[in-house]
């Protein structure tokens, strides 16, 4: 059972599906959904380094995938993964159940342009805009497409570079050191997806991407909010400090006239 639903996998992380492979070069075929739905799906050039299949495991494991900035930004990549692995757990029937969906060591770059856009939002909203509307009739076709739910998906081992070099923030300039640095975030859980009745298999790999964007944009967010806070509370004191500096200078210099 496990074998035969392999394909699956292709589509979980997969951004859109259809192809069904039951062949020996399964890897490099899923290597090449992968890179030719992603880049269809997420609006920008997505590459993967290999495809490793443990059929009698029932695990896939994606290496090195890399997703480019979209148009508008900089040359660099939105997010790279280290590897995604896929376990298949026990599957006895519709709507088949994945064990966990484990992105290990990914490195996420958020950028924001002058007037404050973000590139992991472009992303998303890319990813919205080709999704099937809900109301939207089913496109027939011969490719199976059966439910999938997905226990659990952990995100581990975050690298989140944030560069606000092109941010226009008025008055309140960041110091050079916070416009381009690194954090860690923590380990976080994705949690699931298509409880409780299941999700289009052509679906999944979408809900995955969107529920991981979501925490990390947040979390991108925050960091954001709370650099350009701390500038903004260091430029208020430092025009407190150069108001009571004046202050100093027209007392002294009343003084001066009250002694002459």
């Amino acid at each position: 059972m496990k074998k035969g639903l392999i394909a699956i996998l292709l589509i979980i992380v997969v951004i859109a599906g259809g192809a069904w492979y039951f062949l020996s070069n399964a890897g490099n075929l899923i290597k090449e959904q992968i890179e030719k739905q992603g880049s269809t799906m997420l609006g920008t050039s997505v590459t993967v380094f290999s495809v490793d299949l443990a059929l009698t495991e029932g695990k896939l494991s994606i290496n090195d995938l890399d997703v480019e900035n979209p148009t508008g930004f900089s040359d660099n990549d939105a997010f790279s993964f280290e590897s995604v692995t896929i376990d298949l757990g026990d599957i006895s029937g519709e709507p088949y159940t994945v064990q966990t969906v484990s992105v290990n060591a990914p490195e996420v770059l958020y950028e924001l342009d002058a007037s404050g856009k973000g590139n992991l939002l472009a992303i998303k909203n890319n990813l919205m805009a080709n999704l099937p509307k809900s109301d939207a009739p089913a496109e027939s076709s011969e490719a199976p497409n059966p439910l999938v739910i997905i226990e659990d998906v952990t995100v581990s081992k975050v690298r989140l570079k944030l560069d606000f070099t092109n941010l226009d923030t008025g008055e309140y300039k960041l110091p050079l050191e916070q416009t381009s640095y690194e954090i860690e975030l923590p380990t976080f859980s994705a949690g699931s997806v298509g409880k409780p009745n299941g999700l289009p298999a052509d679906q999944v790999g979408a809900a995955i991407v969107e529920k991981m964007l979501n925490n990390i944009i947040d979390q991108a967010k925050a960091e954001a909010k709370k650099r350009v806070s701390e500038a903004a509370k260091a430029k208020a004191m430092e025009k407190i400090e150069e108001g009571k500096g004046k202050l100093e200078e027209k007392a002294k210099d009343k003084l001066k006239d009250l002694l002459n």
